[in-house]
């Protein structure tokens, strides 16, 4: 692994990611695309769903399960077609790791853990003014950062976004021979698989 195909960014609501994916763009050796569920939200790809009912076929409980599967399956697609991605992601459930495990197995993941203090995401909330307050804080307190470890955990409250694409980047140079978390995690979802299978 020279360089991932997929590099994969875990963080809370405001923590960073996309200011960040921004600058690791700016650096790349290759040319990284861009993805992100908001990406297809802002382009109005949702239909109109309803928030307020449940279990209707407009209802989002129904249909943000499917469109998050979509976003998965999505990022398998670009990387089939030989693109490079950069991904910006909220992995909200251990089912959706172990999704993304086994969807992007054929490719090489470097999977990244976008940490910041809960009151700085709560001022960045703030001052963006287009988020719910308390939306990064019910994500860390959801558990988004304990399915598994990472390749990788920057932090970008200590760290510039500078800082962090550049030590990004390194880690990937010095730990190209090695094996990434997603390739452990689909090894033991494998192993799990046949000690259960009949």
């Amino acid at each position: 692994m020279k360089y991932p195909q997929i590099i994969l960014l875990n963080g809370a609501c405001s923590s960073g990611k996309t200011t960040l994916s921004n600058e690791l763009r700016k650096i790349a050796p290759l040319p990284y695309f861009y993805y992100s569920s908001d990406q297809l939200v802002d382009a109005s790809v949702l239909p109109n769903v309803n928030r307020k009912t449940n279990n209707t076929d407009w209802s989002w409980n129904i249909i943000r399960p499917k469109f998050f599967s979509g976003f998965h399956y999505s990022i398998a697609a670009f990387a089939k077609a030989n693109n490079f991605m950069i991904v910006e992601h909220i992995v909200e459930y251990k089912e959706w790791l172990n999704d993304l495990v086994n969807i992007l197995s054929p490719f090489k993941v470097f999977y990244v853990g976008v940490f910041c203090p809960i009151e700085e995401i709560e001022r960045r909330e703030i001052k963006r003014g287009n988020r719910q307050i308390g939306e990064g804080r019910s994500h860390l307190e959801d558990g988004i950062h304990t399915w598994s470890d990472y390749d990788l955990i920057v932090d970008t409250y200590k760290q510039t976004p500078e800082e962090n694409a550049n030590i990004i980047f390194q880690t990937i140079k010095k730990k190209k021979d090695e094996l990434t978390i997603f390739d452990i995690l689909f090894d033991k979802i494998q192993i799990n698989q046949e000690k259960i299978a009949p």
